[in-house]
């Protein structure tokens, strides 16, 4: 992404820039085209950053000396600075929802398949997936890997944690991209072998293999705060919520062992912590920074600017199931408020671009022929009037917990104004904001990162999604969604894509006004950091593969 265009055409399916494309043990693994994503659940807490000590980058005597063949070297500590969640943080891989839970998630758990740069589905714990012809029985094979504790992946683990993140009585991210799957029927062929049974055709089930959150745990396993077992990169050392934690280098990982000794995550809330930590040598990493940062330190040689351009999707999420919001009228009329070149310029200081109320520009199925809506001031007011909602207050939640929040929310409250609308901006706390606006108030500044269109859907428009933020409940557009997931064809299931987007964009309840970039730092011996990965796919905070010069 480090300088890529925003836009990229689809990679010819010839290509061999990836072997496995054509490879016949991964059906529906393919090349997309895409515009390069990041974000997801925001990071939250407020805790400064501690304990990181140590000399800075030059003098660490701890890390592996520097090659000027630019080869990857084994060793030390690769220091990470993230926001992060507070006392009530988890090591828990079902539970992840914020950047850092993802991180530290895959540093020490695997997922049967995990999301490439393009968003396509690439194996990780699967060697191997087939379908029956019926697309509605997929038998998934696992290569040989083993947990921390020695014990090999079996398909029992792999049913298991299915089990226990589709638990009725929990409430974990990736319940909803499981759906498809009868668990019930699903079974071990043998210990290397799992008989999927789904509930209805599925065409591109890989990409629920891939889903956010949908990681291997070993059968019977529960403490994963105090000693969490996976089969990562990396082992456990030491957790502190709120605070740090240490991983060590798995020497016996599938996919060969990190570069690095250990890896530590260290939790600062506020930016200039990050910031200040990086410049300062206590830290290597520093995620998500302002574009004002990026600007002023990126070509200037005491830190590396990595700039994923065009990222995190920016919006407003409206309730569509409570007042005002749950008049279509009333929705469509914020949709015409917002002036979204303003809201770029002004929230994002004009890193990224002008989103259209749809997530996923530029990826696959992304309804891109639909007019590119404009701010017309005279027709929301109309709208509201019709809805009798002339002089109509709201508030706004908001809150620092991600750059560009606070400044557009102020940003669309004055452009409000100038419709008759009187907004009111509420500041939530850092530490719990995403938990506090999933379902109280009425309308909150939210963002999200990569993923598949289809998992979007799944994770947050259906009537049983958990993280169902605009509270978007239709029976009959959970219909389509259905149907398209069990459409073999790739055509008819792209025009049933087409017509739930054309629905969302009429009267959907995200108001998705930009694509920011996404901008991270590290120290100057850092290498390996992946440029072309969206945050939450299989390359973003991979230090697996990421060594110090």
């Amino acid at each position: 992404m480090n300088g890529i265009p925003v836009r990229t055409t689809p990679i010819d399916d010839t290509s061999a820039h990836d072997a496995s494309v054509h490879d016949t043990r991964f059906p529906g693994l393919r090349r997309r085209g895409f515009l390069a994503a990041a974000g997801g659940a925001a990071g939250l807490g407020a805790l400064a950053l501690t304990g990181c000590g140590g000399p800075g980058p030059a003098g660490d005597t701890d890390r592996a000396a520097g090659g000027a063949d630019g080869k990857p070297r084994r060793g030390g500590r690769l220091r990470t600075a993230f926001a992060g969640g507070g006392a009530s943080e988890t090591l828990d891989p079902h539970l992840a929802n914020l950047f850092v839970d993802v991180a530290r998630a895959k540093a020490l758990f695997d997922k049967l398949a995990d999301h490439g740069p393009d968003l396509s589905a690439r194996p990780r714990l699967a060697a191997r997936w087939e379908p029956d012809a019926g697309l509605d029985r997929w038998t998934v094979t696992l290569r040989e890997a083993v947990f921390h504790h020695g014990k090999p992946v079996t398909a029992a683990d792999v049913l298991h944690s299915y089990r226990r993140i589709t638990d009725p009585k929990k409430a974990f991210r990736a319940k909803a991209s499981l759906e498809p799957i009868d668990l019930e029927a699903s079974r071990a062929r043998d210990d290397r072998t799992v008989e999927f049974v789904l509930k209805r055709p599925t065409a591109e089930f890989p990409n629920v293999l891939a889903a956010f959150g949908a990681y291997i745990v070993p059968e019977g396993e529960q403490d994963f705060d105090r000693n969490p077992v996976g089969s990562g990169p990396f082992r456990f050392v030491s957790f502190t919520p709120g605070k740090s934690a240490v991983f060590r280098r798995n020497d016996d990982h599938w996919d060969g062992a990190p570069y690095l000794d250990e890896l530590e995550f260290l939790i600062a809330n506020e930016e200039s912590a990050r910031v200040n930590a990086l410049l300062g040598g206590q830290i290597d990493y520093a995620h998500e920074l302002h574009p004002t940062t990026g600007r002023a330190h990126e070509g200037q040689g005491r830190i590396e600017i990595v700039r994923l351009r065009n990222s995190t999707m920016q919006a407003f999420a409206m309730k569509t199931d409570r007042p005002p919001f749950d008049d279509k009228r009333v929705r469509e009329a914020f949709f015409l408020i917002a002036d979204r070149e303003e809201l770029v310029a002004g929230a994002l200081s004009g890193a990224g671009e002008i989103g259209n109320d749809l997530f996923g520009k530029g990826y696959e199925y992304y309804a891109a022929d639909l007019p590119q809506r404009e701010q017309d001031l005279d027709r929301a007011k109309a709208l509201l009037k019709e809805a009798g909602a002339e002089g109509l207050e709201v508030t706004l939640d908001t809150s620092p917990v991600a750059a560009g929040f606070t400044e557009a929310a102020a940003i669309f409250r004055d452009q409000a104004a100038k419709a008759g609308v009187t907004i009111t901006l509420r500041t939530g706390s850092k530490d719990s904001y995403w938990k506090d606006v999933l379902d109280s108030g009425t309308l909150c500044s939210y963002r999200s990162g990569a993923m598949p269109i289809e998992a979007h859907i799944s994770q947050r428009l259906l009537t049983g999604s958990t993280t169902n933020a605009t509270k978007w409940h239709h029976k009959d557009f959970d219909a389509l969604h259905r149907q398209a997931q069990s459409t073999r064809d790739r055509t008819a299931r792209a025009a049933l894509y087409q017509r739930m987007q054309r629905r969302l964009h009429a009267e959907g309840g995200f108001l998705v006004w930009g694509f920011a970039d996404w901008i991270l730092g590290t120290a100057r011996n850092v290498r390996g950091v992946a440029t072309g990965a969206p945050a939450n796919s299989l390359d973003w905070a991979r230090f697996d593969k990421v060594w110090l010069a």
